[in-house]
């Protein structure tokens, strides 16, 4: 039989596999906030309804007072109108927020985890919620569209950066 050879690992081989990985679990998530309005129903629309949307995306974190919990808020605002003469058809707004626990991320990357990571947990429970309010609110289901967290977290990064504030948005305390 032949002897089985084994390397030596370099150094920064050993760190790496000595490093803790970065843990995310999800402790809870909730409806903050919600509210449907049905502005079709009650003011009524005049001729051919063709309803038009319009999504806005906002996104929150804070740290909890227990070690090492973070709380991240995704608020979305879905707006329909109607193609013809612009009149509103009906307004959803949903903040749903998620209880994460976060270990082994550095402190530099922790924005990052906690304003893309979490919330694309957290984005397919928010589309089900639209898609049965609207639903049930007397319209076809609204099914979001994919949302690019990164994109949004980059927006942010270069507003702060024209307003002269820090460019990492840091979690609440």
């Amino acid at each position: 039989m032949a002897d089985e050879a084994t390397t030596p690992q370099k150094p920064q081989d050993q760190a790496a596999a000595q490093a803790p990985q970065p843990k995310m679990q999800i402790l809870g998530q909730f409806i903050r906030d919600m509210s449907f309005e049905n502005i079709l129903s009650q003011k009524g629309a005049k001729g051919e309804v063709k309803p038009e949307l319009k999504v806005e995306v906002a996104l929150d974190a804070k740290k909890r007072t227990v070690d090492n919990q973070f709380e991240v808020i995704t608020k979305f605002k879905v707006n329909s109108a109607n193609q013809g003469g612009g009149e509103p058809l009906f307004l959803l707004e949903l903040d749903y927020a998620g209880i994460f626990l976060i270990e082994n991320v550095p402190e530099e990357h922790l924005a990052q985890f906690l304003l893309i990571e979490c919330p694309r947990m957290l984005f397919p429970f928010v589309r089900r919620i639209v898609s049965d309010v609207t639903r049930d609110g007397g319209f076809p289901p609204v099914n979001l569209d994919s949302v690019d967290f990164v994109a949004l977290y980059r927006q942010e990064i270069a507003r702060r950066a024209a307003a002269g504030q820090s460019a990492a948005p840091t979690p609440a305390n």
